[in-house]
């Protein structure tokens, strides 16, 4: 495929991550409304809410499927336009039951579109012959910052479901646009990844000794790295407020400091990889990021803290991207779903997690298993330094 034709493509890819983000946060930044809006408590809420990750988990490994028969390109346009569609129904909800269906939807479209563009841009990597992983999943937390800007500064003035409307109508529109250039161009097969003679297509690592094993592995990055964003998501802000007595204000800019930090990691994440190579970033990243944690969840003073977890966004940015990239070149779109998977049940699993163990112990102490599980990713790419390359 020409050189222009690669970039037309990669800025196609790297749009719809960047959409992925906007909607993903557009919602997230309205939950408040819609609870009030269906009368919910806070446990129907949270019941509801699990809708979106059971339908991500329940679609990611059939999307792998689907990928491998009809291309990452259809299957990514498909799934966007479900979740362009799907993210404005939640306002049209009135009770938990209904909302938890409808977020079922919007979460498999989610998962989908998750697995199909990941292994898009794992083909387009490869074409490309530059670690530009990070570069993509840049785009989906950039993307995401913006739409949780724009949802703070129209939230006083439209209601949720206008709101959310117009985030469907401006996905469905960069949708018809990208998706076009998509759907004009198979996706870009080097010579190396070209299946030989006799063997079976798609197949890559899975098919031989150890190769699945392998993409569980790296599974197992993705899930360590997704572990600590939930945590930060969900109890950095608690931790500066009840632990070091911080203003509302300055508990929410914690994870804001996170979120930064990890959003200028995968900007630079390709010139990184570049200079160190996948293991290297692996070993660093995990390394950083579990001395970030340590002094975020320990440290007295919130200037300290919010130090600590701008430090463990920059160790955990280019982790997700770079397991995510090396299963998909091992496994094809399978690898992709499987490390996907195993990421999204780190999100799952990480807040729940840091509860159960703030009741027995206390909170700091338990986001100090973010720092663990990051040090465990370290630990990884030391065992796996040669199957993951450069």
């Amino acid at each position: 495929m020409p050189g222009r034709s690669l970039a037309t493509l990669r800025a196609a890819i790297t749009a719809f991550f960047a959409l992925d983000g906007f909607l993903f946060a557009g919602w997230v930044v309205r939950i408040p409304d819609i609870k009030h809006q269906t009368h919910a408590s806070a446990g129907a809420l949270g019941l509801a809410l699990l809708g979106v990750s059971a339908g991500a988990v329940l679609t990611m490994t059939l999307t792998g499927r689907l990928c491998r028969r009809y291309g990452s390109h259809p299957v990514t346009v498909v799934c966007m336009v479900v979740l362009a569609l799907s993210v404005a129904l939640p306002p049209l909800t009135r009770s938990a039951p209904v909302l938890g269906a409808v977020l079922l939807l919007f979460g498999a479209a989610y998962g989908g579109v998750n697995v199909a563009f990941n292994s898009a841009a794992v083909d387009l990597v490869a074409a490309l012959r530059k670690p530009v992983m990070p570069s993509f999943h840049a785009a989906f937390s950039l993307g995401g910052m913006v739409g949780a800007g724009l949802g703070g500064l129209v939230a006083g003035a439209l209601s949720p479901a206008r709101h959310l409307l117009g985030l469907s109508v401006i996905g469905l529109l960069v949708t018809a646009v990208a998706g076009r250039t998509l759907l004009r161009h198979e996706p870009p097969v080097p010579p190396e990844r070209a299946p030989a003679p006799g063997s079976e297509p798609g197949g890559g690592a899975a098919g031989r000794p150890g190769g699945r094993g392998l993409v569980v592995v790296l599974g197992l990055v993705a899930l360590c790295t997704a572990y600590g964003e939930g945590a930060m998501a969900d109890w950095g802000a608690l931790h500066l407020q009840q632990d070091l007595a911080a203003s509302p204000g300055t508990a929410a800019a914690g994870y804001a400091c996170f979120a930064l930090a990890m959003t200028v990691g995968r900007l630079t994440g390709s010139a990184l990889l570049a200079r160190l190579g996948r293991a290297r970033t692996v070993i660093a990243g995990g390394t950083v990021a579990a001395a970030g944690m340590l002094l975020g969840s320990l440290a007295p003073s919130v200037g300290a803290a919010l130090a600590g977890f701008a430090v463990t966004g920059l160790g955990l940015a280019n982790l997700f991207p770079v397991a995510v990239e090396r299963a998909g070149a091992l496994a094809g779109p399978s690898g992709v779903a499987v490390a996907s998977t195993l990421g999204y049940g780190g999100m799952l699993l990480g807040p729940p997690a840091i509860g159960f163990m703030a009741d027995w112990f206390s909170l700091p102490a338990a986001l100090t298993s973010v720092a663990a599980l990051a040090a465990v990713a370290a630990v990884i790419g030391v065992t796996t330094r040669r199957a993951l390359g450069r």
